[in-house]
């Protein structure tokens, strides 16, 4: 293999999640930091969290609550 072409190898990589747990892998990157792990994921929790980036939850919710329900016009069949 050529040397210098492949990245730097770290057995024992941190990964630390904004929850605070810490796991150990293998990876080209020492240190990564995450939002969201599989401690804290609401599908393995089992609890609804919103992670909400820039608003858009809010966004979204007050849109929704502007919107009305229209009324559907039937369509008339001619013969």
């Amino acid at each position: 293999m050529k040397k210098g072409v492949h990245p730097n190898y770290f057995p024992s990589a941190t990964i630390t999640c904004a929850c605070g747990n810490t796991m150990q892998v293998a990876s080209t990157k020492e240190k990564i930091e995450v939002e969201i792990c599989s401690r804290c994921h609401p599908f393995y929790t089992g609890k609804e969290k919103l992670i909400d980036t820039a608003g858009r939850v809010d966004k979204f919710k007050k849109r929704s609550a502007q919107a009305r329900p229209q009324k559907r016009q039937s369509k008339k069949i001619r013969k």
